[in-house]
């Protein structure tokens, strides 16, 4: 892990406490669901510094979530998570499933408490690929009914350092992450399959694609660049149903001093 993470994890934790906060008593129950957990800790690359990842971020706010739903496809990572979980909350409701969570997304969904006219249910999703490795349909799937999403799309990390691989008819990882077989002609009818282009289609796109199945607009895409060389290396995307959301996220920015935001 890099040190730019760290605003990543400032980002989560901020969110998810004024999520909780904000939603305690409109809500009967609060679900936490990360769909790459990894192992609990990280060390930032080229220090000796070790930071909570997501998962205990989200676990160390003052007002817990009612059930964490973690998933991780690395063995060895989930069963550190486990470990680290047990012994720093061994009170919460936790739910770990291991494999690919693009594979297990009906798994993960059916931890989901039932959502009834005498049982209100919110989850909140933090999607963190480590490339382009998320399928739309997964999220597509998991927001049928109410859930706020906070992705990180490796724009700049995976699909820009591997254009040429990703044009290749042969290729369908990014097919899998618009959830579009088809979006070559799409990117060569709007850009003429410019390379300069590649990131900003696949932003919109994506932003086109949940807001085709009822999420609201997102004001603007979080950048995180590299520290050493100022590089952009990925977006942030916020999605909620609801304006709330929006709200919620627009103050967490500005509580945690955010970096760079850029429209489209």
């Amino acid at each position: 892990m890099r040190s730019w993470s760290e605003q990543k994890y400032k980002l989560i934790g901020c969110y998810a406490d004024i999520f909780t906060r904000g939603m305690r008593y409109k809500w009967d129950k609060l679900i936490y669901i990360d769909l790459f957990a990894g192992a609990g800790y990280s060390l930032i690359k080229g220090s000796r510094k070790i930071l909570k990842s997501s998962t205990l971020i989200a676990m160390d706010i003052p007002i817990k979530f009612d059930k964490y739903i973690l998933c991780e496809e690395n063995p060895e990572k989930l069963s550190a998570l486990k470990i680290r979980v047990q012994r720093e909350h061994p009170d919460l409701d936790v739910v770990f499933i291991e494999g690919d969570s693009n594979r297990l997304v009906e798994k993960i969904k059916s931890e989901i408490p039932l959502h009834s006219k005498t049982t209100k249910v919110l989850p909140f999703s933090f999607v963190d690929p480590y490339s382009l490795n998320l399928h739309f349909a997964t999220i597509r799937h998991l927001g049928q009914n109410l859930m706020d999403f906070l992705i990180l799309l490796a724009l700049h990390m995976d699909a820009n350092r591997n254009f040429d691989i990703y044009l290749n008819e042969n290729s369908t990882k990014i097919d899998h992450f618009i959830g579009d077989s088809n979006w070559r002609l799409d990117f060569q009818n709007r850009f003429s399959s410019n390379h300069s282009k590649f990131v900003n289609f696949l932003a919109t796109k994506y932003e086109e694609n949940m807001i085709n199945i009822g999420y609201k607009k997102p004001p603007e895409f979080h950048q995180i660049r590299s520290d050493d060389k100022n590089l952009p290396l990925y977006y942030l995307a916020f999605y909620s149903k609801h304006e709330r959301g929006n709200d919620f996220w627009a103050k967490t920015k500005k509580f945690s001093n955010p970096q760079t935001s850029l429209d489209f």
